[in-house]
């Protein structure tokens, strides 16, 4: 990960990175509310905690004094030295909602492979700042994110993107999973379709 720079966009592993700077990033929206944790959490557990408490437990997830956030992180962007972009990453078993026994989002019918592998990661949720969106930003957050897992030992990297049916569109909240395009453009393929919307993206390294 690069440090961020004047007229560049550059990139910083969140655990290597001030926790406002995320903070920044996730501000007061729909992603600040989430705080990253109700894929992490699964729903039941999420629905009804407090913002303050999905807060504590990302900065403890983020945290560079503990050895643990090496491998549950992230990565933020920054432009022209300002945090302006994030991207979740992390092993595949960080995230209860895609793993645990009641998931339903990623199908696990036909999938003939660990759930508790951690060398398997996953890129699960994309947040740029308003007045930096449509600019391709979450094009360069994937290939972060790819770059981050490879660095940090992955053996895999897995995205997980809704496609619209036809007639249908993609709401701004679903869409922050990423896209077919987003992945593709990072190197992933497509290596499933388990439901009509849903799609797997994975690249091997």
């Amino acid at each position: 990960m690069s440090p961020p720079g004047d007229s560049a966009l550059r990139f910083r592993a969140a655990n290597d990175a001030p926790f406002e700077d995320l903070q920044a990033v996730l501000g007061a929206s729909t992603a600040g509310r989430c705080q990253c944790q109700r894929i992490v959490l699964g729903d039941r557990d999420w629905w009804d905690m407090p913002v303050a408490e999905r807060r504590l437990r990302l900065h403890e997830q983020t945290n560079p004094d503990d050895p643990g956030a090496a491998s549950t992180s992230g990565v933020i962007a920054y432009l022209d030295g300002e945090p302006v972009g994030w991207v979740a990453v992390a092993p595949r078993t960080t995230y209860r909602r895609y793993t645990g026994p009641r998931s339903s989002s990623v199908p696990w019918q036909g999938r003939h492979e660990d759930r508790a592998d951690g060398s398997v990661w996953a890129i699960v949720c994309f947040v740029v700042r308003k007045g930096c969106r449509g600019q391709g930003m979450t094009y360069e957050l994937a290939r972060a994110a790819v770059d981050l897992a490879r660095e940090r030992g992955a053996a895999a990297v897995e995205g997980y993107p809704i496609v619209a049916p036809p007639g249908q569109e993609i709401t701004w909240d679903e869409a922050s999973v990423g896209t077919p395009q987003v992945f593709a453009a990072a190197g992933l393929e497509e290596v499933g379709a388990p439901t009509v919307r849903r799609r797997v993206y994975r690249v091997d390294f």
